[in-house]
């Protein structure tokens, strides 16, 4: 019953921290927020704070550490036979699926890392985690090809691409439509042009008959026609 009440007390301290700081941010602006106004509108301790943020940065981005643990996890139940480009794109989608959860959130964030330069470039260290993510799941993938390291590089950063297209498209939207259908069309962008598995319902190839007739140089070109024709028979 103890355990049960702490781990259920953890969480909403969390989110408490989370909803003050924006609240905060929303109302002083990012730069003019301390730690300290935080933990004092959310009734905590600043020990509290650091407990589950280990900077203020970190309160703007509470869910990627977790979305990154789900991806490695997802990426790690990958069996052999799996599409290397369609699981990287399964894990791409989740990250779409956290932003979709909580759309006003997602969009305050968005809007708040076009205003912050050093929130901008927190996020660009976040982003690069998941492309780092991505592309030693497909180096691992793909170890045995010549072109392996750089394939995954490539890859990775394409799928990364294709999820941000999608996903800044939405936030700029304030958050109308579906996020992961958009997610899923750019997605499918990459795996039709990397896959190495053939598209749904593609045609196949039509094949042509190559003949080869050995001859003297001497050999009359008409007798030449009739031999070929013999070959493919015709005439």
């Amino acid at each position: 019953m103890g355990t049960a009440s702490t781990n259920s007390t953890k969480p909403a301290m969390r989110d408490s921290l989370i909803a003050a700081a924006f609240q905060l941010f929303l109302e002083r602006g990012y730069e003019q927020t301390t730690v300290e106004d935080i933990v004092t509108l959310a009734g905590v301790g600043r020990r509290s704070f650091f407990r589950y943020f280990p900077s203020k940065e970190d309160v703007v981005f509470p869910d990627h550490e977790q979305c990154l643990d789900d991806m490695t996890r997802f990426l790690a139940a990958s069996a052999d036979s799996d599409d290397p480009i369609v699981r990287v794109c399964g894990a791409a989608r989740l990250v779409m699926r956290m932003y979709a959860e909580n759309p006003t959130f997602s969009v305050q964030r968005y809007r708040l890392t076009r205003e912050v330069a050093g929130l901008r470039t927190y996020e660009l260290s976040v982003v690069w985690r998941y492309e780092k993510t991505l592309g030693d799941y497909l180096r691992t993938r793909w170890a045995d090809r010549r072109d392996g390291t750089l394939r995954a590089n490539v890859v990775a950063a394409a799928v990364v691409a294709a999820h941000n297209h999608a996903l800044r498209h939405w936030l700029r939207s304030g958050g109308e439509g579906d996020p992961l259908a958009a997610v899923d069309e750019a997605l499918e962008f990459v795996r039709a042009t990397w896959s190495s598995a053939p598209a749904p319902d593609a045609p196949a190839e039509e094949t042509e008959d190559v003949v080869v007739v050995i001859t003297k140089r001497s050999t009359p070109m008409w007798r030449v026609v009739r031999e070929v024709e013999s070959s493919l028979g015709e005439g």
